[in-house]
């Protein structure tokens, strides 16, 4: 036994778990719901995704550091993480750990990365540049998702739960659009939906984004039983979130970061997991 990696492996997961418990209360919650093995997996690639977007969102302008190159230099790391057993990045040896086992796709990672070089270069889209973004940043973390709950399974209905995946990825990078409105066109200057938010566009942005949640929901009953409840839990959380969007008028949205209280993220998850046992 490799007492010594086993070992150095063990905190590199716990290193990236801090990484989804510092910045997301509502997925990190959903995440528990997983079986140890997907949970560990979904939390290093949470901290690797979540790290570009501290690079492209401030952080390292904050830092004094040139965000291109950062951007750059992380790619390329995260790309050839993979070949090495050994990291001295804990987030990255988590991470290349995650890559192998789960067999995850290379182009997806591309893809996810040149979403987040946009950010650096564009503070306006058109609808559709916002859609190969959002494949980009999203869509295909879904992907990776769905790779992790299906490694070393074939299934049938791949297209359908690929779709599924896709969707609900979509829906929760515009529910992250609408929430942190405010802050990115203030702080960061983005207009991603290319114009001033009003109650119609909001209206039809949380309507798409109900009806991709819809189509999300159909696909989870694919997943493996085991996967279903935590990806069901999340499905619960961001639609409670669009819910509530849909209830605020859009001019508050620019001051106003809506959210799920506590205790009813709890029973959300609580419902969401008791359904997705039923047969």
């Amino acid at each position: 036994m490799n007492t010594f990696l086993s070992r150095f492996d063990a905190m590199a997961d716990k290193a990236a778990a801090q990484v989804i418990a510092q910045y997301s209360t509502s997925f990190s919650l959903a995440v528990r719901m997983l079986p140890n093995r997907e949970r560990t997996h979904i939390r290093n690639l949470y901290a690797v995704v979540r790290i570009a977007d501290e690079i492209v969102d401030g952080t390292t302008a904050q830092a004094n550091e040139c965000p291109e190159t950062a951007l750059d230099l992380y790619e390329e790391q995260v790309l050839h993480a993979s070949a090495h057993r050994f990291h001295t990045d804990p987030v990255l040896h988590a991470w290349a750990c995650t890559y192998r086992e789960c067999r995850l796709n290379p182009e997806h990672v591309r893809a996810f990365f040149a979403s987040m070089r946009a950010d650096l270069t564009q503070t306006e889209f058109t609808p559709q540049q916002l859609d190969t973004y959002i494949y980009g940043s999203a869509e295909v973390i879904g992907l990776m998702c769905l790779d992790i709950f299906l490694r070393g399974r074939d299934t049938p209905r791949r297209r359908e739960l690929e779709e599924g995946a896709r969707a609900l990825g979509s829906a929760f990078q515009k529910v992250n659009f609408l929430r942190d409105l405010g802050e990115d066109s203030r702080a960061l200057g983005r207009a991603y939906f290319g114009a001033p938010l009003d109650d119609d566009l909001k209206s039809t942005l949380t309507s798409q984004i109900a009806d991709e949640l819809d189509r999300a929901r159909e696909a989870i009953l694919l997943l493996p039983p085991a996967a279903r409840g935590g990806v069901a839990a999340a499905e619960a959380l961001f639609r409670e979130l669009n819910a509530r969007i849909a209830a605020t008028p859009a001019a508050e949205l620019q001051t106003t970061r809506v959210r799920v209280p506590n205790y009813l993220k709890v029973a959300l998850t609580a419902k969401a997991l008791a359904n997705s046992r039923k047969p």
